[in-house]
């Protein structure tokens, strides 16, 4: 029994690191960059998590990796979502949570985590997570 958790735990992280791999070759990042692409990715998973409404989140992060997943329900308050964010108000969450200066700035780095989570989740999900979205974030999104 022991032995199938951390069987599940070890592909668990495998998955979290193949994403944050997928987000550091988009930028062409050594692994030494890690940080970056952690603080990427949290921050657009939180703001994206807050976004939506509470079913629609909680069938998106049933997708993610349990370490992801952790990562996603941290410090979340169901009872105050879906924050009402346009695209502008998004960008500057993004920069306020992502305190690195990167090529293309906040709105590569919402393109570059999406696009990498895309591929991690299914097609149907996604497609219900994109339908939850405003017309001005869906601009960002793959």
């Amino acid at each position: 029994m022991a032995e199938q958790m951390w069987s599940a735990f070890e592909s668990s992280l495998d998955k979290t690191n193949l994403i944050l791999k997928d987000i550091e070759q988009a930028y062409g990042w050594p692994k030494e960059q890690r940080n970056q692409s952690y603080a990427a990715l949290r921050t657009v998973l939180h703001l994206l998590r807050d976004r939506m409404p509470v079913p629609e989140s909680a069938e998106f992060a049933a997708q993610l990796p349990v370490l992801l997943r952790g990562i996603y329900f941290d410090g979340w308050q169901p009872e105050n979502v879906p924050i009402k964010l346009n695209r502008d108000d998004f960008l500057y969450e993004v920069r306020q949570g992502f305190p690195y200066d990167v090529a293309g700035g906040a709105e590569r780095v919402v393109q570059v985590v999406l696009e990498s989570l895309r591929r991690h989740v299914t097609q149907g999900e996604w497609e219900d997570v994109r339908a939850t979205m405003p017309q001005d974030l869906l601009q960002l999104m793959p």
